[in-house]
């Protein structure tokens, strides 16, 4: 089994013998690597693998969960699992062989998240993508046991109860921050898109069509250690075209055109998060509004649209959620169809008695 030159096409390959899962003998042949080093080392990992040996980095144990679980989940959950674990665990734990990742190792990045300002129901989410994953090392591979389990959860299963401003609200607020154009303009786009942070850190120029007043999602943005890292969007659902209003359409203009030497793909807004979230509170302590988060003026989009009387379904659309997840979570906010119906009863009610 050793790694040798492909004279086809001048790069090394590798065969090899293993033992598959019905325990039957095999030889295959791996091709395309630019070095027998590669070519060795990717031998070394499949066949820990396939040994389910907890030597094995927590990388490679990840790649072996995906293969089994993508036959047996959705399509949309498998995805939305790969876009957690690879941006939140894997820079973490990728490296580390699973047998030494203890409990002290998941309460340090739990920490290191918690830092970062995450919601409670997002860190509870990250953490239990974590468990997941050792839970199916305990009961398929053997492994003794889970080291999530002794670490602890990290965040709350249920959201709080949204909190937002109301119009007269917003329009202090943004009053209170006109004298820096870039946070001026941040949170009017926000505001009046739905849209979720990251999506608007993620902009280019390219994104936004002034002509049609749409401005197009594609991607979200993450600083992650020293690293700004792209990255699609959070679920395929949020892939979607926002159409704005003529006023948001002319301030995002003359932003563009006052911002020196934009390119097309430059970064609209080059800023961070906690840029965002520091000159929101000053814009709250100097209008005196309630204070919010940056992520409520999302929450904030959804009741306008809902008291508009758009559906759930349109509304999702605008804001990259499932209809479901929206009637979920804001179902008190919609205009309630019971107390119409009581009211058609009783009038049918009332034509029969007179018959």
């Amino acid at each position: 089994m050793k790694a040798e030159k492909d004279k086809k096409t001048g790069k090394w390959l590798i065969q090899y013998r293993y033992t598959d899962w019905q325990g039957k003998r095999r030889k295959s042949t791996k091709r395309g690597f630019a070095t027998k080093r590669e070519a060795e080392e990717w031998l070394r990992n499949f066949l820990i693998t396939q040994k389910a040996d907890f030597d094995m980095k927590f990388e490679n144990f990840w790649k072996m969960y995906c293969a089994d679980m993508e036959t047996r989940l959705r399509e949309h959950t498998i995805r939305t699992k790969k876009y957690i674990v690879e941006l939140k665990i894997l820079l973490y734990f990728g490296n580390k062989r699973v047998n030494d990742i203890t409990a002290a190792d998941i309460r340090q990045w739990q920490n290191e998240l918690i830092k970062m300002g995450y919601s409670p129901t997002y860190l509870k989410t990250i953490n239990n993508q974590l468990s997941a994953i050792f839970n199916y090392a305990v009961r398929y591979y053997d492994l003794k046991s889970n080291p999530c389990a002794k670490a602890g959860s990290m965040g709350k299963s249920k959201a709080e109860e949204m909190d937002f401003w109301t119009g007269e609200e917003f329009r202090k607020f943004i009053d209170s921050v006109m004298n820096k154009r870039l946070s001026y303009m941040a949170f009017m786009t926000l505001y009046w898109t739905g849209m979720r942070l990251g999506e608007l850190l993620a902009l280019n120029p390219k994104d936004v069509d002034l002509e049609k007043r749409t401005i197009t999602i594609t991607k979200s943005y993450q600083r992650l250690g020293k690293k700004d890292v792209i990255t699609p969007p959070k679920t395929p659902k949020s892939k979607r075209v926002i159409t704005i209003p003529e006023f948001l359409a002319a301030d995002i203009k003359d932003y563009i055109d006052s911002s020196y030497e934009l390119q097309e793909n430059d970064r609209l807004f080059p800023i961070t998060k906690y840029y965002l979230e520091h000159e929101m509170q000053r814009g709250i302590k100097e209008s005196g509004v309630k204070r919010i988060r940056v992520h409520d003026l999302r929450h904030y989009h959804v009741s306008l649209l809902i008291s508009m009387g758009f559906s759930a379904v349109s509304i999702g659309n605008r804001v990259g959620h499932e209809s479901v997840d929206i009637t979920y979570r804001y179902a008190h906010m919609f205009p309630t169809e019971q107390t119409q119906m009581a009211k058609l009863l009783d009038e049918e009610f009332k034509e029969g008695a007179e018959e």
